[in-house]
């Protein structure tokens, strides 16, 4: 069900994609456990769909209880919590909240470099977002200093 899910947000099917990403996420729930690690990806999954829509507050709320969840479970520094990091700072930025995105993609960015190096793909996919977006900020008058990242 989870790929039938990812297959209509892969084409944009918000709606359905939601519908089955809940129910992987209530099915996970009673035999994983809240706090299993296929179940978290699914409300991850889910945070992402609601994102993709502009629902920010409940895109917010899902992210927050993943990467706290993630936290405790696995540790600040593993590579799904790093994710977690990475998608909430994303729903930041959508809400508008840019010191606060950039600030949590900042983090995201120097933990990705200690623990997966510098030249993962997803460390610099989140350096690249950085930079892209300090770059947006000074292109509108931004009176912050973002240096780009190294």
């Amino acid at each position: 069900m989870d790929n039938l899910a990812s297959m209509f947000w892969n084409q944009g099917r918000w709606e359905e994609a939601e519908l089955l990403f809940m129910q992987v996420i209530e099915t996970s729930k009673s035999k994983l456990g809240a706090d299993h690690p296929d179940m978290l990806t699914s409300m991850a999954n889910l945070a992402s769909t609601y994102r993709k829509q502009g629902r920010w507050e409940e895109a917010e709320s899902l992210e927050v209880q993943v990467m706290e969840t993630r936290k405790s479970k696995l540790g600040t520094d593993h590579p799904d919590t790093l994710t977690s990091m990475n998608n909430l700072a994303f729903t930041f930025k959508g809400r508008g909240e840019v010191e606060k995105a950039t600030g949590l993609m900042e983090k995201c960015v120097e933990k990705r470099k200690q623990v997966l190096g510098p030249n993962r793909p997803d460390t610099i996919n989140s350096k690249e977002t950085l930079d892209r977006w300090r770059i947006k900020a000074l292109e509108l008058g931004s009176n912050n200093e973002f240096p780009l990242v190294s």
